[in-house]
């Protein structure tokens, strides 16, 4: 549109100079040749200045992202493979806290939820290229995150805690003893913000669950992983038996997010307050073994507010 703008007033210009020149003398021809030129250079710039307005007005006039999922039909929730929080099922069906309130979220908007894993380091990229429409997957609410994303209120407490093999756990029960371990983290997670912040020796790997299967290979000598996540998968009757965790590095909370200045998020808070209301967050939170973890509703509206 703005090429056809363009040339329809360039010929229109070129034209009116043609004839304004015609039984003029050569150096009149000059004059009104280069006058023409520059009103054709001014005409391209102010079609140029009118077409980028027009663009920018379309932006701000685009559909809200309340209204973008529900033309679309779908909730795009960006993941990792995070037991309790969204992991798979022997049927191939993403379940989990984290994964039912998504499905419950919603089915109360009238569309469906899609589950798509991403890169965790990459989340913020993902979001802002549409690529997901959140990212609702156990994730802290660290300084980058509340200032990169539209955020609800924090829903469930977390910590950073250290695993290691449990014939050794005895010689790792303070900060000060895990100086000389090599650690795995999950890359752009808090668990990495942590033992960065320590100066401790560590490999980024791509998920929490990947920092496990290096320390149970011996590829690394401990991981730092989520507290919920290690109560779910390390220790006694879990995969991991020959793992436990010790020492927490840190405390902190949970939140689902958006992009920034969505309106979701808040929609999203009104669905939270109706889940704890109706008693559905901590039936699912029972049904998941994170029932000590749950904000109630006044707590987190505190946190926010703080």
């Amino acid at each position: 549109m703005k090429k056809r703008v363009l040339s329809l007033l360039l010929c229109g210009c070129l034209a009116a100079s043609m004839i304004a020149g015609c039984g003029s003398s050569s150096s009149e021809e000059v004059v009104t040749n280069t006058d023409a030129e520059d009103a054709a250079e001014d005409a391209a710039e102010n079609a140029e200045d009118t077409a980028e307005t027009e663009e920018t007005a379309d932006t701000s006039e685009a559909a809200s992202d309340m209204e973008y999922v529900l033309e679309k039909g779908t909730l795009v929730v960006g993941i990792t493979n995070f037991e309790p929080m969204d992991y798979m099922d022997e049927n191939g069906e993403w379940i989990g806290f984290d994964a039912d309130l998504a499905n419950a979220f919603a089915e109360s908007l009238g569309i469906t939820a899609e589950f798509v894993e991403i890169d965790w380091d990459s989340k913020i990229l993902e979001l802002d290229s549409n690529a997901i429409d959140c990212v609702w997957n156990g994730m802290t609410l660290t300084d980058e995150v509340t200032s990169s994303m539209e955020c609800t209120d924090p829903y469930l407490m977390n910590a950073q805690v250290v695993v290691v093999p449990s014939d050794v756990a005895e010689d790792y029960q303070d900060v000060e003893s895990l100086s000389d371990l090599s650690f795995a983290v999950e890359a752009g997670s808090a668990g990495e913000a942590e033992v960065s912040a320590l100066g401790l020796n560590y490999t980024p790997v791509s998920a929490q669950s990947d920092a496990l299967l290096e320390v149970a290979s011996g590829t690394s000598d401990a991981a730092v992983i989520d507290l919920l996540m290690a109560a779910a998968m390390v220790g006694e009757g879990t995969g991991y038996d020959n793992l436990t965790y010790t020492v927490s590095l840190n405390s902190e909370e949970y939140g689902v997010g958006f992009r920034q200045g969505s309106d979701l998020a808040a929609v999203l808070n009104d669905f939270f307050t109706q889940c704890y209301e109706n008693g559905t967050m901590q039936t699912t939170a029972e049904k998941y073994g994170v029932q000590a973890a749950l904000l109630n509703a006044e707590t987190a509206a505190e946190e926010t507010a703080e």
